[in-house]
């Protein structure tokens, strides 16, 4: 019973989770472009080669500390959409996110070896790549329930209205 409650908030934390994984995997790429256009190849270089000197622990220091100065940029959004400055604040608070997601791909590309040293540090990254597999299990049959809605594929009042639709605007396009 208590699992059937708690199934449509496990899918809300699943489909976030794969939000913030999307969104990981897809801004690693354009920061290596923009790691190739301007001169972040020779930091990234540099800084891997400070990061070998370094202990696992204080290596954790280089990854997190860079990030927190976004956190305040994130409050300044809220703000701004809380005063009903809604462009500026979804604008200011998307720019932190993205932002984030692209210094912690790139720091991590950096320290990913000498953090998974760490045991705990290693325990929680396998936790986070089985919560993304479990994540994508719990969401896939709904990408794909909404798929074949929007394929108008099966049965059903709504599949079959969807195919109606699709063959209308067929026969308009084939009448021009």
């Amino acid at each position: 019973m208590l699992r059937r409650l708690l199934q449509p908030v496990w899918v809300l934390l699943a489909i976030i989770f794969l939000i913030e994984a999307w969104l990981w995997d897809h801004l690693e790429p354009i920061v290596a472009r923009v790691v190739a256009l301007i001169p972040l190849a020779r930091l990234k270089q540099w800084l891997a080669d400070r990061v070998d000197a370094l202990s696992p622990a204080m290596t954790l220091i280089v990854f997190a500390v860079p990030i927190l100065p976004l956190f305040p940029l994130k409050l300044i959004g809220l703000w701004l959409l809380t005063h009903e400055y809604w462009l500026t604040g979804v604008s200011t608070f998307l720019f932190a996110k993205l932002l984030g997601v692209g210094v912690t791909a790139f720091l991590f590309d950096v320290t990913r070896d000498k953090l998974l040293e760490m045991h705990w540090f290693e325990r929680i990254y396998e936790l986070v790549l089985r919560l993304r597999a479990r994540a994508t299990e719990l969401v896939d049959p709904i990408k794909q329930r909404i798929k074949e809605f929007i394929s108008g594929n099966g049965e059903g009042w709504s599949a079959r209205t969807l195919r109606l639709i699709q063959r209308f605007r067929k026969s308009v396009h084939e009448a021009r």
